[in-house]
């Protein structure tokens, strides 16, 4: 059996996992730092930095213990690269470098994307996932659409340029005053809501398989707020936020917004998929969580639609374990050199992983 010990420290969740043979969690440790952010309605990256530094290393000696090994049945220790804040990413490689050299165990430089990706292989432990696929990556700060014809083998068909659909749930969350993370909070409102009662945009882009989620969220401001007025602006002290227009339900706004957003990336995943003769589509990051997005996506296609439980959707050390797996199983070894891409493009591997 193969141990791949996994750490991530990419934004705002300090994690840690051993998997076996990248498809068997034997322990996954995560230290949210939702609370931490919540009163910034976003991450906060200096904060998250220092949160990181001070949970890491309870994290991971947690991690390995619930795994019931010791260090020296590990075989490599997987670490996120890439991208992610400059100052998390630091945090977690450097003390896996640190680690990787205390217990004599080869490093592994990982690719976040790659990791959410690879978060579907810890779901279907007794299936082979047949290629092509089509991945569409969903999560915080990264919309992506992905063609797999192979393990480490990705072709990129279309991603967000602008906003991904992670930070438009947060901001359109923070404009209806709904708590941080905006995705949860607008998806339980959505649910009361009305998705009819605004026709919200869904930028077509040319008929390619790009996305833009600005024009929605500007649609949705202007629908739903009263811009501060002059006097406000002035007052340097003064509330200079704008005001949900009176009689505006915030639900239906949720809904309405939850609607476009989920048409957008349902129509092109779906064309995608059809036009590529994938064998399935798999969909991952925390936005996949979405159930809305969920039940969309299995109505518009006919092919299989995979995505991970809850618990793998949002950043974990577990994802990025599993892929670790693979890497170690081609024959990656990182360097002591190895530094963090905080821009890292999910691209063709440079050499091909066995399956």
């Amino acid at each position: 059996m193969t141990y791949i010990l996994g750490i991530e420290t990419s934004c705002d969740e300090t994690a840690a996992a051993v998997v076996v043979d990248g498809k068997t969690i034997a322990s996954n440790v995560v230290a949210s730092q939702i609370d931490l952010h919540a009163e910034f309605g976003g991450v906060f990256p200096e904060l998250a930095s220092r949160a990181h530094v001070e949970a890491i290393s309870v994290v991971v000696a947690q991690a390995v213990r619930d795994a019931g090994i010791a260090y020296d049945k590990l075989d490599a220790i997987a670490v996120t690269r890439g991208p992610g804040l400059v100052g998390s990413l630091l945090v977690g490689l450097n003390f896996a470098k640190g680690l990787a050299l205390a217990v004599d165990r080869p490093l592994l430089g990982i690719n976040h994307l790659e990791g959410h990706v690879y978060s579907l292989w810890l779901t279907e432990q007794n299936r082979s996932i047949e290629f092509p696929a089509l991945v569409l990556i969903v999560s915080g700060g990264h919309t992506e659409l992905v063609l797999m014809t192979g393990h480490g083998e990705y072709k990129r068909l279309g991603g967000t340029l602008d906003d991904a659909a992670g930070e438009a749930f947060d901001k359109v969350g923070r404009l209806l005053g709904l708590p941080f993370p905006g995705g949860p909070n607008i998806e339980r409102a959505a649910q009361m809501g009305n998705p009819a009662t605004y026709k919200f945009p869904r930028a077509k882009l040319d008929e390619t398989y790009d996305f833009s989620f600005s024009g929605l969220k500007t649609a949705v401001m202007r629908a739903a707020t009263v811009p501060p007025s002059a006097e406000a602006r002035r007052q340097r002290g003064g509330d200079k936020k704008a005001q949900l227009r009176t009689g505006v339900s915030v639900n239906d706004v949720a809904a309405s917004f939850q609607a476009a957003l989920v048409d957008a990336l349902v129509e092109k995943t779906a064309r995608a998929a059809k036009a590529h003769e994938v064998t399935e589509v798999m969909i991952a990051g925390g936005v996949s969580a979405n159930q809305a997005l969920r039940q969309a996506m299995r109505r518009e296609t006919d092919l299989p639609v995979r995505y991970p439980p809850l618990n793998l959707c949002t950043d974990n050390g577990a994802m990025i374990a599993a892929a670790g797996y693979y890497r170690f199983q081609a024959g990656q070894r990182d360097d002591w050199e190895l530094e963090v891409q905080p821009m890292w493009p999910l691209t063709r591997s440079t050499y091909a992983i066995e399956s």
